[in-house]
C-alpha cells in the first residue's frame, strides 16, 4: 500500500542560505575579537608627560617593534633627560631619552624593562586605505580615531628629506609621537605634524611612514644615522618671476644669505648664487636640495653646481655633524603705478654715496618689498652697480645687506599692487619662499 505524505513546508533553499550568511556577518560584527587589534595596539601607547615638578603634557608614544624601547617625535620630548610614560592601565614609568633627531623629528626612550612592542605592517600601503591615529589629541588619553590614505609621500617641509603619509584621521595637538595603525593594528607610521596653517585639525594630517621610521630609529639605536647638517645657507625657489627677472630657467635654489662661518661660507658660496645641482641631482623642485645633501653626509662632501653672475662654476660643500635647522618664506610685495620707469628716488628711496638707504617714504613701494632703512644695495639683477643711478624699466632682483651684516633677496616690482604687510625688521618671518638649511 502507498502512502502519500505531505512534503514539510519552509523557506526555500536560496532563502535560508541568504539568512545564514546573514547571521554569521552579524556574529562578524558583534564579536568583541573584531575591536581585539586596535584594543590591543592600544594597549602599547603611552601619554608622555614631563618627570619634573610641573608634571606637563607633553604628547603621545607608544612602544617599539622589540619591546625594549618607545619612540616618540624629538618636539614631544624637546632637551628633557627622562620623561613619563603612562599606560591605559594607568602603569607609570620613568624613561631614559637616549637618543633624538630634531631635524627628522624622531625621539627614543629606553623602557626600564622589556614588554611587547606594537607590530610593524607588512603590507604595502594603498591610497585610500583605513588607518587609524592612537593617541591622546589636546590630552584626550588614548582616543582612537579613523581615516584614510590621501597621499603616499608627501614632502611637507623643503629643508627636511623625508616622505610623510597624509592621512584625514584626526589629529590635533598631544596627537604627536602616537602611532597610525592599521585595521590588524600593525603600526603603519607615526603622527607627526597637521596641515600648516591651522594648529588644529583641519582634514589633512601627516605620519612618518614605518619604513622611513624603522630606519631612523634603528639607525640612532646604532649611532649610524649621520645627523643632518647645518649648512649655514639661506635660499629660495627661484620661481617664474625670478627667473624671468634674471632671464634664467625656473629652477635651483637662489641664495639670499650665507652665515659667517660656516659650511656654506667655507665652500665659497656667496649670496646671488642659484644652486641649479647637488651630488649629481638637478634641483627641478626646491625639496630635492635636502635629499641630496642627505645622501652626501656619508662622503662628507656635496657638489655643487651653480650660476654666479650668469657663469656656471662647481664648488665642493663639506659636510660636518650639526643638527639644527630652521624654515621660512615669502612672497615679495608689490605696489602699482602708472609710468614707464623708475629711479630710487622717484620709488620714494633716498640713498648716500654707499648705496645705503637713509630714508624711505611710507608709501614707497621699496617699503612694501621689505627694503628697509639702512640696508645697502649690493647688486641689481646680480651685477654690483649705482643704484643712484638705476633706472628701473621692469621688475628688478635686489640683493641687500641689513645693518649688522645680513644679506637677503628684495624682488621690486612698482608695476603691480602690495600683497601683504610692512617688514618688521631683518628677519624673514614675512617671506614663506625662504628656507634656511
Amino acid at each position: 500500500m502507498q502512502v502519500n505524505r505531505k512534503k514539510r513546508q519552509g523557506p526555500p533553499p536560496v532563502i535560508e542560505a541568504l539568512a545564514a550568511l546573514l547571521a554569521l556577518a552579524l556574529i562578524a560584527v558583534l564579536s568583541p575579537a573584531s575591536a581585539a587589534p586596535l584594543d590591543d595596539a592600544m594597549d602599547k601607547v603611552f601619554t608622555v608627560r614631563s618627570s619634573d615638578a610641573e608634571d606637563r603634557f607633553l604628547g603621545s608614544a607608544f612602544v617599539w617593534e622589540g619591546g625594549e624601547v618607545a619612540v616618540t617625535n624629538a618636539h614631544v620630548v624637546g632637551d628633557a633627560a627622562e620623561v613619563r610614560l603612562i599606560d591605559r592601565h594607568g602603569l607609570e614609568v620613568t624613561g631614559l631619552v637616549i637618543a633624538r633627531d630634531p631635524v627628522r623629528d624622531v625621539a627614543v626612550i629606553s623602557l626600564p624593562s622589556r614588554t611587547e612592542g606594537l607590530p610593524l605592517a607588512a603590507r604595502t600601503l594603498q591610497l585610500g586605505d583605513e588607518v587609524f591615529a592612537l593617541g591622546a589629541p589636546l590630552g584626550i588619553e588614548f582616543t582612537l580615531t579613523e581615516g584614510r590614505i590621501s597621499t603616499l609621500a608627501r614632502q611637507v617641509d623643503v629643508a627636511v628629506p623625508m616622505l610623510l603619509l597624509q592621512h584625514d584621521a584626526a589629529v590635533n595637538p598631544g596627537s604627536s609621537g602616537g602611532p597610525l595603525v592599521d585595521l590588524d593594528g600593525r603600526l603603519v607610521g607615526m603622527n607627526s605634524r597637521i596641515a600648516d596653517g591651522s594648529r588644529m585639525f583641519v582634514g589633512i594630517a601627516y605620519a612618518i611612514p614605518t619604513p622611513e621610521l624603522t630606519r631612523i630609529v634603528q639607525g640612532l639605536i646604532e649611532e649610524t644615522l649621520p645627523p643632518f647638517p647645518t649648512l649655514g645657507l639661506t635660499a629660495r625657489p627661484v620661481d617664474r618671476q625670478i627667473a624671468e627677472t634674471l632671464g634664467t630657467e625656473a629652477e635651483g635654489l637662489l641664495v639670499d644669505a650665507v652665515a659667517a662661518g660656516s659650511l656654506a661660507e667655507t665652500a665659497g658660496i656667496k649670496p646671488g648664487d642659484i644652486i641649479t645641482q647637488a651630488s649629481g641631482t638637478t634641483l627641478t623642485q626646491p625639496g630635492d636640495f635636502a635629499f641630496a645633501i642627505e645622501s652626501a653626509t656619508l662622503d662628507g662632501a656635496a657638489h655643487l653646481t651653480l650660476l654666479r653672475a650668469g657663469k656656471e662654476l662647481t664648488l665642493t660643500l663639506p659636510l660636518s655633524i650639526v643638527s639644527d635647522r630652521g624654515l621660512r618664506t615669502r612672497e615679495a610685495p608689490r605696489l602699482p603705478a602708472a609710468v614707464t620707469s623708475y629711479t630710487f628716488a622717484t620709488l620714494g628711496v633716498t640713498l648716500d654715496e654707499g648705496g645705503t638707504v637713509t630714508d624711505l617714504t611710507a608709501n614707497s613701494p621699496a617699503l612694501l618689498a621689505g627694503l628697509a632703512t639702512g640696508d645697502r644695495i649690493l647688486a641689481i639683477n646680480g651685477i654690483p652697480q649705482d643704484p643712484a643711478t638705476y633706472a628701473l624699466s621692469a621688475p628688478v632682483l635686489l640683493l641687500i645687506e641689513a645693518p649688522g651684516g645680513a644679506t637677503r633677496h628684495i624682488r621690486l616690482d612698482p608695476w603691480h599692487a602690495p600683497e601683504g604687510v610692512r617688514p618688521v625688521g631683518g628677519a624673514n618671518v614675512l617671506d614663506p619662499d625662504v628656507v634656511v638649511f
